[in-house]
């Protein structure tokens, strides 16, 4: 049987997700990198891209990634979603609902679009309304630990502000677990995506 081609697109997906996976970042942009070169119309590689990107404090380039991913995959919700909530992690509220617009035409069964009505409540104030969308979602993501992980985080910052013994010090604490939310790698079940194009 005749072993894989080393400068193939599946052979660089395969060493950035082992590279991924040990948390050696650099190297995984780097063959992430290569697998985008090898195969320009693939949305998969940007999308990892943005999440070691993330993974490494660089939103700029995370952001970039996020949203080649989202153009070469409209398909690909996850992309979507994760472009939306850095850009509404960064105070870009407006914009974030704009770019999470077609994951509310989603079926009711994906936990997406009741994720984002919930940030559409939080960008309006409307605690009670968020968490309402949020629990709504929760059970519906069976797949992604990661992406729950996130909106947990999101629902006690809430929490922590909507708590009438709520300190100022628990205050800044709600509003760093919202922003910490886009820092996640949510590589989990990205694996199983296989190819995006």
């Amino acid at each position: 049987m005749k072993s894989p081609d080393p400068t193939s697109f599946d052979a660089f997906m395969s060493s950035g997700m082992a590279a991924s996976q040990a948390n050696d970042g650099a190297q995984a942009i780097e063959w992430f990198q290569k697998a985008s070169a090898a195969e320009p119309s693939a949305g998969l590689p940007q999308f990892l891209l943005g999440a070691e990107f993330a993974a490494l404090g660089d939103m700029n380039a995370a952001e970039a990634a996020f949203a080649n991913a989202t153009l070469l995959a409209p398909g690909f919700p996850m992309a979507r979603y994760q472009l939306g909530l850095l850009q509404f992690s960064s105070g870009r509220a407006a914009i974030a609902l704009l770019t999470w617009q077609p994951l509310l035409d989603l079926p009711e069964t994906d936990p997406l679009p009741h994720f984002v009505r919930g940030f559409a409540a939080l960008a309006q104030d409307n605690f009670d309304e968020a968490l309402q969308h949020y629990r709504q979602g929760l059970p519906l993501n069976t797949t992604n630990s990661a992406l729950s992980g996130d909106i947990e985080k999101v629902i006690a910052g809430i929490n922590a502000l909507t708590n009438k013994q709520a300190t100022a010090a628990q205050e800044e604490d709600a509003d760093a677990a919202a922003a910490e939310s886009s820092n996640h790698v949510l590589l989990a079940n990205y694996q199983q995506q296989g190819r995006s194009h």
